[in-house]
């Protein structure tokens, strides 16, 4: 059997075959192992994809899968000159998406009317910033609508903290003067097009 490439981590991993046949019999070759090693596959996790993109136009039960917070399937790219083209490759996961967006809701910023905006970066920066920089390195623009949800719970913040701006059209043009006074003041505006835009 020729060499299969393979990338791991913890106790996920994917393993990367050329066929379908030579798919099946590392699954059965690694099935076995399992077995004499007194282990056992996820029933459920453990498939073969196919790895859909313009060359590969076939079909497959799975043609999909989610390793490390991203999900790698078949997406519709454009080449440097405007040219559709479907190509197989990750970008982050709407589980993880739920995950963090939880993780935001949890921090109830639009109650901490104590701080500062200045405290208010600090504290929030390092972990959207790590988001960022781990779940953007791959279709980045998949991020901004979470993104632009931290933009309004900054709105409701604004409007929590300064009662003259309880008015969500002056709460929205306060962080549009704010964004653009300090457009690195918090860490997704450099992600986001419109560092000002906002939303509930």
């Amino acid at each position: 059997m020729e060499a299969v490439w393979f990338e791991r981590y913890a106790d996920d991993a994917v393993l990367h075959c050329v066929t379908e046949r030579q798919a099946r019999e590392v699954l059965a070759a690694l099935t076995d192992r399992t077995v004499e090693v007194g282990l056992r596959l996820h029933p459920d996790r453990t498939r073969i994809v196919y790895c859909k993109n313009g060359s590969r136009q076939g079909s497959y039960e799975h043609e999909a899968f989610t390793f490390l917070g991203y999900t790698f399937r078949a997406r519709r790219n454009r080449t440097r000159h405007g040219r559709l083209f479907l190509s197989f490759e990750p970008a982050v996961s709407q589980d993880a998406l739920a995950r963090i967006g939880r993780e935001v809701r949890s921090w109830q910023l639009h109650t901490r009317s104590d701080l500062s905006v200045n405290e208010l970066a600090r504290w929030v920066n390092p972990m959207v910033a790590g988001w960022i920089n781990y779940f953007g390195r791959f279709r980045p623009w998949e991020l901004h609508p979470f993104l632009m949800r931290i933009n309004a719970y900054l709105v409701r913040w604004i409007r929590q903290k300064y009662k003259r701006l309880k008015a969500k059209r002056k709460a929205i043009a306060k962080l549009r003067e704010i964004a653009q006074r300090y457009p690195c003041m918090f860490a997704h505006w450099r992600l986001t097009v419109d560092a000002s835009s906002a939303y509930t």
